[in-house]
């Protein structure tokens, strides 16, 4: 099954799904799931909508003066979010761009720092769709 969805993703998304492919961590799963339940991403107006959509924002509690932050939104789309946060774990090994951004922020809560890289990981995805150029690997933006 999984073969025939990057074929069909290949035939009907090729554009998007390459551009997808080209971004270290996320491989042809990924990017099936990506173009799948996402759909265009040319949609959403900013990675700030984009990465509400997704989760990868704190959650808010305010009740009057009180105002705390919860960790991650529980008001997302979790199937891929969780994709994200693994793409993230890959693109850690893979681009040494992302792996000294995880190294500047070692010492914190691991969890933490892994779901920063995976809206890093969302806002290069964004960049690299709505400009149709492709990621280079080691390049800082």
């Amino acid at each position: 099954v999984s073969s025939q969805l990057r074929a069909y993703c290949r035939k009907h998304f090729k554009e998007d799904y390459y551009l997808l492919r080209s971004i270290p961590g996320i491989g042809g799963i990924v990017a099936v799931g990506i173009i799948t339940e996402l759909g265009d991403l040319r949609r959403f107006s900013s990675l700030k909508h984009l990465a509400g959509y997704v989760g990868l924002v704190p959650g808010i509690y305010q009740s009057g003066a009180t105002s705390r932050s919860m960790g991650m939104s529980p008001r997302c789309h979790g199937l891929i979010r969780s994709y994200y946060v693994e793409a993230a774990w890959q693109a850690i090994r893979t681009d040494p761009v992302i792996q000294a951004y995880y190294r500047k922020h070692l010492g914190k809560d691991v969890k933490k720092i892994i779901v920063k890289v995976a809206h890093k990981l969302l806002s290069r995805t964004l960049a690299v769709i709505k400009t149709k150029t492709p990621y280079e690997v080691g390049v800082v933006a």
